[in-house]
């Protein structure tokens, strides 16, 4: 089940906390709870992706994003990520996340996210996403000029320009 309660914790502060620049970085704390685990009682692949949205929803309502998006009937959709998993996380473990926008290019924003447990990273991904409308893709130029933000994008990292090339390059549909 999604962590409907944790989420709205997690709004409820983003809301009473100061307002976040386009780039700067959303730092929050959570705990990994026993439903949140796997047969091997690890932080499961799955809900590890799950709970990074209890990072990226608030920090995009510190940003200013989420009235915008009600405003607009706009809604905002996860259209690629790449997960790397480095360090255990068990029951009860307390995790620091760390979300932040890199970037975007004429369709996607571009964000890094990442979970640390004393001192150690326990899982960073790399999250492509979109503004969507009934009318398709809304392009990131026009979500910031909503925003009264510049459109120019601080240049993207090399490892985030390659992953972007690696990923026009896989067949879609898949192969059967």
């Amino acid at each position: 089940m999604y962590p409907f309660v944790r989420m709205l914790k997690e709004g409820f502060k983003a809301r009473h906390a100061a307002p976040l620049g386009l780039t700067e970085t959303h730092v929050s704390h959570h705990i990994c709870w026993p439903w949140d685990l796997d047969v091997w009682a690890e932080l499961n692949n799955g809900r590890t992706l799950t709970l990074y949205d209890l990072g990226r929803i608030p920090m995009a309502v510190r940003m200013g994003l989420i009235g915008l998006l009600a405003r607009n009937r706009w809604g905002i959709t996860v259209a690629g990520n790449s997960v790397r998993y480095r360090r255990r996380v068990r029951a009860f473990h307390r995790i620091e996340m760390r979300s932040r926008v890199l970037g975007w290019d004429a369709r996607f924003f571009y964000m890094e996210q990442s979970m640390w447990r004393k001192g150690d990273c326990t899982s960073h991904m790399l999250l492509r996403s979109a503004v969507t409308s009934s009318g398709g893709i809304v392009a990131p130029s026009d979500v910031l000029a909503a925003m009264g933000q510049p459109s120019q994008s601080p240049d993207l990292p090399g490892w985030v320009r390659s992953w972007i090339a690696a990923d026009a390059e896989r067949p879609w549909p898949p192969v059967r």
